[in-house]
């Protein structure tokens, strides 16, 4: 028998691979001669790049970078090494960058995407020409003018001068010079982990719905969605063409279009960008059983999150998926009707939050939940074959 586990993170408590592992010992207890697989999952967010390092033995990169106030933070990246013959692949997320986070500061006028640039092109330095960025949790308005800025693009008002950083940059654009982009784009694939899909302007659009939480006023949207579309303008001039439309162009204040418009990037929701840079369909191929799960099973699970993804996937192979959880709420029958055929919470007997948390405990928890699974599948196996 051939069982996959993917299991997303359980925050503050195990890491994807910490928790399939310890599923994958579960297991073997009761069904020694199983082919059991751990794969690492992540939704595109945050934590993504942390767990396709650990699972993927990759690298970790430490940077220092300019931060969405021009402040200098410490950030890191990962790369996985490719195979002979094939790219090595960069894994980060711009918000160690440019993220909402890293700063008390709410100005959408001045944030900037500068250092989102930097770290793409210390990739570069190091060899890297497949990426994979995510771009949740951003704290920048600037259409990746930024980010565009630091790979070698200017963006000039009508007397020549600079026009600065952040939205407030965007109305000043009467020029835009990609002479000086990085060449080395012209051989790189860049996925993009997006799972909104807001246009750039408009009231759908990146400052209207995702700029509040940034620091738009009321009495500052209109203005600073004018200037989005002036900036989309200049660009359709420059490109020859017009992608303001692109579902999720509106993601990460703009980022997402600079990446397609100027970088040929894609955008891929985040569950199916993983789970393909994973090869978790290969695994599946052939497979009996899949097994997933998060630290938190409810009705948003079965909206699309991580282990819907995984269930989904595994269907199309035949797979039964059982997903297990730290807690399961009175809502997550939804989950069955999504694809995970059965799911258990793996905390045993009543027990305080941090005790449940703990790692080790965590971990000898989830062991045991994969353990009793395994087992009443072994018997109902034997029962049937008899």
């Amino acid at each position: 028998m051939k069982i996959v586990i993917a299991i997303d993170s359980f925050k503050g408590s195990m890491s994807s691979i910490e928790a399939g592992l310890a599923a994958r010992e579960g297991i073997l207890r009761a069904m020694p001669d199983a082919e059991v697989v751990v794969k690492p999952l992540a939704d595109g967010g945050e934590g993504t790049t942390d767990a396709l390092i650990e699972g993927l033995s990759g690298e970790c990169i430490e940077v220092s970078l300019t931060g969405p106030y021009r402040e200098a933070v410490k950030a890191h990246y990962g790369i996985i090494r490719g195979s002979e013959g094939a790219s090595d692949m960069a894994v980060m997320e711009m918000a160690e960058a440019a993220g909402i986070t890293i700063s008390d500061r709410r100005d959408p006028l001045t944030a900037t995407t500068y250092g989102v640039g930097e770290m793409i092109k210390d990739a570069l330095s190091r060899g890297c020409r497949d990426f994979i960025i995510g771009i949740g949790g951003s704290a920048t308005n600037d259409g990746g003018t930024g980010m565009l800025k630091a790979l070698g693009a200017s963006f000039t008002d009508s007397d020549g001068h600079d026009c600065g950083e952040g939205g407030a940059a965007l109305s000043k654009i009467e020029s835009i010079d990609i002479s000086g982009l990085d060449e080395r784009f012209r051989d790189c694939r860049i996925r993009v982990a997006c799972d909104v899909d807001n246009p750039l302007c408009g009231e759908n659009g990146a400052t209207y719905i995702y700029g509040p939480q940034k620091g738009v006023t009321g009495d500052m949207k209109e203005g600073l969605d004018k200037a989005m579309a002036h900036y989309a303008d200049v660009t359709a001039s420059v490109l020859g063409k017009d992608l303001r439309e692109v579902h999720g162009a509106g993601a990460a204040g703009g980022l997402g279009y600079a990446l397609i418009s100027y970088l040929g990037a894609e955008l891929i929701p985040g569950i199916e960008l993983i789970m393909g840079a994973v090869g978790l369909e290969q695994e599946l191929e052939g497979a009996d059983i899949a097994i997933t799960g998060e630290g938190r099973l409810d009705h948003q699970t079965a909206m699309g999150k991580a282990p819907v993804g995984v269930a989904k996937l595994a269907k199309r192979h035949g797979c039964i998926t059982i997903a297990f959880a730290g807690s399961v709420t009175k809502e997550a029958g939804a989950c069955n009707e999504a694809g995970i055929d059965a799911f258990f919470p793996i905390v045993r007997g009543v027990t305080k939050l941090s005790e449940a948390m703990d790692t080790e405990t965590a971990k000898a928890n989830m062991a045991a939940a994969a353990e009793q699974a395994a087992r009443l599948i072994s018997s109902c196996l034997s029962k049937l074959l008899a």
